[in-house]
Formats: structure tokens, sequence, C-alpha cells
């Protein structure tokens, strides 16, 4: 019995002795920490240096922006007369040989009363337009004003209430990666909403650097035309318009005319009647590595002037030929389509501030906008110009008025005068300008072809005609 007892001892001090070891030379100290719940939460620091999160990632839900917009834009049906092929049965019983046909699209109602802003080519030869609201009610449309320029209408219903409307952003804001909603009427449906970002801006598609549209990758299809191209906000930042697509529907691009140019053509119809062009008075081009090479220069972003036009805002405020355009009101610019695109947004006498660069420095002008009829007159059904320094150089002429257009049919007869000749002359007047031009109109009045009894002119040869009416 004292063996097992012995036993029992030996071995229980020898669990002690080793739990005791364990515990003092190998276990690793744990630590048990409490923290109050009212601790502050710890900071976190982004790890780029952007100071604003993008937009893309701020805001990822649509809902708010969807539900401010579809019920602003509404499905615009325009039923026109197409021309067909005639048949013998036609002819037989007096038949017109045109038919009705029915084209869609969309538009945004901008004002409570009525006011709709659509593409020009969604109402364009219309003979019936109606326009049908989110909630199905359907309008009579009257045609208030075009633009063809810039593919922009603006249309009037007389609802009988109040309208949604929406509101607009501004699109020199937007910003490429941005995320944006396209709302429209594809093929014949209602209240359309896809999203894409901003993947351009300033795009021009005609090749002749006349367009700035917004370029996004939000699908849009034929029916869209004149719909909304919303911010995440649901601030109307373009009216779209086309898409780059080889099929005739959404395959890869679409383009929107940005909001401010839309604003400022609706406002200019609904003021005075027509859109107010203004004019900066230069010819330029986008500024490039070659043309820096030729012209010996350093500095290869901005728009590069070609020519001064004379008598422009330009010229009188000390823009030269070689200037560099950087920057319009702050805006910056790198392409010809950026300075068309923001003076499409004004009208004529505003003034811009223009920055340039000149000799290696840095210069700022305010520059007042011409009108566009300031450059050109009409005379005898003809519209005529001044000409440019370039071209006189170029040509060996020193005076003279182009025909810039000409609907006079008797000149054109018996003459030949079309696009591309040139006036230096009438009844021993030296035609220099349209100034000149100017000074016979005020002297003859209505009756001026038919005081008209000596023309000097240049043909598109280059020829020197002289002719004397009797």
């Amino acid at each position: 019995m004292k063996k097992i007892l012995s036993l029992i001892l030996v071995s229980a001090l020898g669990g002690v002795l080793t739990l005791g070891a364990y515990k003092l030379f190998l276990e690793k100290e744990n630590k048990n920490i409490v923290v109050a719940a009212t601790d502050s939460i710890p900071t976190f620091l982004p790890t780029n240096n952007i100071n604003r999160p993008l937009k893309a990632y701020e805001n990822s839900d649509f809902t708010t922006a969807a539900e401010n917009t579809v019920n602003a834009v509404v499905h615009v049906k325009n039923v026109s007369l197409s021309p067909r092929q005639m048949t013998f049965e036609d002819l037989f019983f007096g038949r017109s040989s045109q038919r009705p046909q029915l084209g869609t699209g969309s538009g945004v109602i901008i004002t409570p009363d009525g006011y709709i802003i659509t593409n020009n080519h969604v109402i364009n030869n219309s003979q019936e337009l109606s326009v049908t609201l989110n909630n199905n009610k359907t309008y009579e449309a009257k045609i208030i004003g075009s633009d063809p320029k810039t593919d922009i209408a603006l249309l009037k219903i007389e609802a009988d209430e109040e309208l949604p409307v929406v509101t607009f952003g501004n699109s020199d804001e937007a910003k490429i990666g941005e995320w944006v909603l396209a709302v429209g009427n594809p093929f014949n449906l209602t209240s359309t909403v896809t999203a894409g970002i901003i993947s351009a801006k300033s795009r021009d598609l005609s090749g002749v650097s006349s367009q700035s549209f917004i370029q996004t990758d939000a699908a849009v299809n034929p029916g869209n035309s004149g719909g909304a191209l919303v911010n995440t906000n649901g601030e109307l930042i373009g009216i779209n318009t086309a898409i780059s697509s080889q099929t005739g529907s959404y395959i890869g691009y679409s383009f929107a005319v940005p909001s401010n140019i839309a604003r400022k053509v609706v406002e200019d119809i609904m003021e005075y009647g027509n859109v107010q062009n203004g004019v900066l008075g230069i010819k330029a081009g986008t500024f490039n590595s070659r043309v820096a090479q030729e012209e010996g220069l350093n500095y290869t972003e901005g728009v590069y002037v070609s020519e001064v036009i004379k008598n422009s805002g330009a010229e009188k405020a000390g823009i030269k030929k070689g200037d560099i355009i950087k920057k319009l009101d702050n805006i910056e610019v790198s392409k010809f389509e950026d300075l068309s695109g923001y003076i499409k947004t004004k009208r004529p006498n505003d003034i811009i501030n223009v920055e340039i660069y000149r000799n290696d420095k840095i210069k700022t002008v305010d520059v007042k906008l011409s009108k566009t009829d300031a450059f050109s007159i009409n005379f005898v059904d003809m519209e005529l110009q001044d000409l440019s320094d370039s071209f006189k150089e170029e040509y060996g002429i020193d005076y003279g008025v182009m025909v810039k257009n000409t609907k006079n049919k008797w000149l054109y007869s018996n003459l030949g005068i079309t696009e591309g000749y040139i006036i230096t002359g009438i009844n021993d007047i030296k035609i220099e300008t349209i100034a000149d031009i100017s000074k016979i109109k005020e002297k003859y009045g209505d009756d001026i072809q038919e005081n008209i009894k000596k023309l000097e002119y240049i043909n598109t040869r280059k020829e020197k005609k002289e002719v004397i009416f009797r």
C-alpha cells in the first residue's frame, strides 16, 4: 500500500514539475486586451494622391438618377411623306407617288409647361408630330425651331398638368471615365435606361472639325436619338444623337451633343427665333509635332492659328498668325474641336478670355466675338466674302471679294459666275472688301442689278474678265 501511495505521489510531483517548466520556459505570453465600445474608429488613408474618389466608384447605384430621368424623357413619333416609284395605276387614277412613313425618336422635357428638346433629324420633314409621355399620355407637338448644324430642335406640347423635367448640367465639367446613363426609346420601346462611361470628349465625326460630341460606351440604338445623357446626379449633360456602327445598331460607341451647346441653341430659338452664332475670327488647326517642326517651335499642345480674319474680334484683340491658343476662359483646348465646341456655347458680342502662346511666352487677351455675317454679305442673290491674306498670296490676287454661294441664275447662265469667282469691280468702282459692296447696296437700293453697267471679275481659272452691260 505504501509503495502504491509513493508511486502516485512521485507521479503527481513529476506532472507538476513538467507543467511548471512548460509554463515558465515554453509557453508564449498571451495577454487579452479589452477595447471599450466608445473607442474611436481608426482612420484609414487612401494609398493614392487623389483628393476625391472617382465618380464611377462613389455612386454605382443609378436608381435615383434613372427615376429622376425616365418620366421626363418622351417618345417622339414623326409622320412624314416619302417618295416611292410611281406605278401605272398612280398615273391612271392621279394618285400621289408619296406615301406616309413613320419615324420615331426621343425627346427631353426641359420646362414644366412642355418645352421639349430633341434632334433635328428626329422631326425633319414631319407632316404630323406627336409626343407620348412615360405615363402613356399622347400630345400633338409643335416645332418651335431647329438648327441642322448642331442637330438640335425645340418642340412644345400643351399639357393639362405640370410636367417632370430634367435639369441641365454643365457638360464642360463632365470627365472622361465618369459614369453616365442614356435614357430613351430604342426600337420603339419606352423608357429604356443603359449605363456606360464617357469615353472621349470633343469628338468630331464630320472630318472637318465642325462637331464636338461627347463619346460614351452606353448602349444607344435607333430610337434613342433626341434622348437624354445624364450623369449620376440625373443632370442632363448631352442629347444622344449618333452611333458608330456597321450594322445600324449599337456596337461600340454613341455620341451626344453636349448640354451646354444644346442649351444655348434652344435658348436662342426661344429668345431670338434663330441661333445666334459667335465667331472668334481665326482659321486654325490642331497643333502637332509636324506643325511644331515646320514652325521651329518646341510646343505641341493647343490650337495653331494659321490665319486671322480681317476686322474680326481676334484681329482687334491682337491675335496673330502663328499664335497657339491654349485656353478659353481657363478651359484648356488641346485640339480644334475643343475650341469650336466652346465657341458654339457663346453668342455675338460675348467676350471671352483667350490664353495664347507666342515667342515662348504666355499672353492673355480678351476677344469680343463677332457675328457670322460680319464677314459675308448678300448681294444680288450671291453671298460674298472677303479674301484671306493666304489666298491672295497663293494666287497673286491683290483685292476682290469671293462668291461663296449664289442663287443668281441670270449671272450664272450668262457669265458662268458661280462659287469661287472673285468680283473685283462694279461700275468702275474698285471692290476690295465687302465694305465696298455695302456702299454700292446703299447707293442703288433694291434696283441694284438693273444699275450694274460694268462688272469685273476673276473666274475659277484665275482669268480676269470684264463685261459691259448695254
